[in-house]
């Protein structure tokens, strides 16, 4: 054998293909053959998860899948694709470390904070933050296909879910107001707001299944809905309710999927602690 050739192509290509089918793991390719130290063979590779109706959208980006493999007659056969996680443990941040966990991550280049006294501080990029460039953000993938994360937050800034700096949703806090506000290419706008309670705010977002009334309502099937709000005495007050399509893919362009995390504003923004739950679908 030589890495020159000649070559053979197997009988059973595709050896690896969702297309025109209706399994959850699509645009499955870029596999790498690998094996076990048991001696077990198996394919990594990536993939995405679509939600809704025809033509389906995904948010998560492409994410990394594994299938077993068997040989026979010299060519490998790949089995059961086994999907992505739907469901973790929450994962809580309250800041208390020198170093942000490398789970966090910013567009391009690391924003000016400072970390001490159990706190994120966040300094401001500017009156519309989330559509710069390099916004003052630091957040982390969404890796569920529903989740909850909720901010513990003070000063200009909000906790914004983000596909890139033309598409993103947003709850801030700002001129003694909370405000639900979303970019989608050339519109922004301001969804819904409220008087901010007195003292540090808990901001709130959930990306949720579509329920079955407004499945049932609409031509489209929406791939997921974002709530955005706000918690006060344990009560989450929803600003806003809207459709998932526009942060994803399909819509915006791009591999990477959305990010959701922190960020500041005019000013300055301090975080005591942010968490993620994933979420059943």
């Amino acid at each position: 054998m030589s890495p020159e050739g000649p070559f053979a192509p197997c009988p059973a290509n595709p050896i690896l293909t969702h297309r025109s089918t209706a399994g959850p793991v699509q645009n499955t390719g870029h596999g790498d053959l690998i094996q076990a130290p048991d001696g077990s063979w198996w394919l990594v590779f990536l993939g995405v998860r679509p939600k809704g109706g025809s033509p389906g959208y995904h948010s998560l980006g492409r994410e990394t899948f594994l299938a077993p493999v068997t040989w026979q007659d010299g060519w490998p056969v790949v089995g059961q694709i086994t999907d992505g996680p739907a469901w973790a443990e929450p994962v809580r941040d309250d800041f208390d470390s020198p170093r942000l966990h490398p789970r966090w991550i910013s567009p391009r280049s690391r924003p000016p904070l400072d970390l001490g006294q159990s706190r994120l501080v966040l300094h401001g990029a500017g009156e519309d933050a989330m559509d710069s460039r390099v916004p003052s953000f630091v957040g982390r993938r969404q890796q569920h296909p529903y989740a909850r994360v909720r901010a513990h937050a003070d000063g200009a800034g909000g906790l914004a879910v983000r596909m890139d700096e033309r598409h993103h949703y947003e709850v801030e806090i700002r001129d003694g107001m909370i405000r639900a506000q979303a970019r989608i290419g050339g519109l922004r706008q301001v969804l819904g707001q409220h008087a901010r309670p007195a003292g540090p705010t808990v901001l709130r977002l959930e990306i949720l299944p579509v329920d079955a009334a407004t499945a049932a309502n609409r031509v489209t099937l929406d791939p997921d809905q974002i709530r955005l709000g706000f918690e006060q005495d344990g009560e989450f007050t929803v600003l806003a309710e809207l459709d998932g399509r526009y942060l994803s893919t399909e819509v915006t362009g791009g591999f990477t999927g959305r990010v959701i995390g922190v960020y500041a504003a005019a000013g300055t923004a301090s975080f005591d602690w942010f968490d993620y739950e994933a979420l059943p679908g």
